[in-house]
């Protein structure tokens, strides 16, 4: 479980991308960005929060020539509330309170005792114990989940919020509900099963969501992979060989059909990863992928809202990555720069 950080705005209120710090960048982590409840019960107003650290990660090797070349992982994996959580004072001496309280005073919650203060906190690391809270209950609730089928449960049952792009949310808000009943159908020997066996004991195909107070929470029913995000009901239904092996989905391809995964897991019926293989629509997989929407998967990332990820390369509209580089730029080519300098 890691924090995506805080980084997503600049000084002049502008968002950032590409700004999830360490460990957040990690691949196996579970990367958890803040969503802002703007204080009511209700989910329907959810927003991510302008402070949060949007993807991709920025990791690079640098080869022998001296070009870097950027991992650009889509980061964060979902979002939790994170935007003025109450929670309590811890002294740091006797009578005295929280160093952060004493130059912060408004951030005092109620005008209780000094040892016993709560008080006011923002941030992605607010968020991040509310997922590793979840993931704790997944794991009372069927001890014997892989840390892989936990990250995917989570992510499954996550709500997307509207008018937020996956950089920003990953797959949605957190819905520890939803994530601890699915938890609860997994059969207790899934890991031992075959790749791509049945490895739960209920299921209803056309009741995807649950009830949070007066909110019908309908489930987003992806999983967020390195490069991609996978859909589908196969993710929960059927036994993944990438849920066994301490890493989600890493380099996985979702094409129309089927879900390939680099170490030949079989992820939806009928379609494995080969060398050249030829999906059931007629796409070839080689070094790129051709999606059925136009999604382009090779050494960049062609999204369908027009941002484009390459090594060093974001396109969207006007925004600046972490490396405080403005990209505009109009035309791109295999390992084209086009960045500018910001303002």
């Amino acid at each position: 479980m890691a924090a995506a950080g805080n980084n997503g705005k600049n000084s002049q209120n502008q968002k950032i991308y590409g700004a999830i710090h360490c460990p957040g960048n990690e691949p196996s982590a579970l990367t958890v960005g803040a969503s802002n409840t703007f204080g009511t019960d209700s989910r329907n107003d959810d927003e991510v929060t302008t402070y949060s650290s949007r993807g991709p990660t920025r990791g690079y090797s640098t080869d022998a020539y001296g070009v870097k070349h950027y991992d650009n992982l889509i980061k964060p994996d979902l979002v939790a509330p994170g935007n003025k959580l109450i929670g309590a004072v811890s002294p740091s001496s006797v009578g005295k309170l929280s160093s952060l309280v004493t130059l912060f005073p408004s951030l005092k919650v109620g005008s209780s005792p000094t040892n016993d203060q709560c008080m006011y906190m923002s941030g992605t690391s607010m968020s991040a114990p509310l997922v590793a809270g979840a993931a704790a209950m997944l794991l009372e609730a069927n001890p014997n989940l892989t840390p892989g089928l936990v990250k995917a449960i989570l992510m499954y049952t996550a709500q997307p919020i509207q008018n937020s792009n996956t950089f920003e949310q990953g797959a949605g808000r957190l819905n520890v509900e939803g994530a601890v009943e699915i938890a609860g159908w997994v059969r207790a020997d899934a890991s031992n099963l075959a790749n791509g066996a049945s490895m739960v004991t209920a299921w209803n195909e056309y009741d995807q969501g649950n009830v949070i107070g007066s909110d019908s929470v309908i489930w987003g029913r992806g999983v967020v992979a390195n490069y991609c995000v996978l859909y589908g009901s196969p993710l929960m239904t059927k036994w993944q060989a990438m849920y066994g092996q301490g890493r989600l989905l890493a380099d996985a391809t979702s094409v129309s059909g089927g879900v390939f995964v680099k170490d030949l897991s079989l992820i939806s019926s009928g379609v494995f990863n080969t060398a050249g293989a030829l999906t059931n629509n007629g796409v070839l997989i080689s070094d790129g992928v051709l999606l059925s929407d136009g999604v382009l998967l090779s050494d960049g990332v062609l999204l369908s809202d027009g941002v484009l990820i390459g090594d060093g390369v974001l396109i969207s509209d006007g925004v600046l990555l972490s490396d405080s580089t403005n990209a505009n730029a109009a035309a791109l080519g295999d390992g084209t720069e086009c960045m500018q300098p910001a303002p």
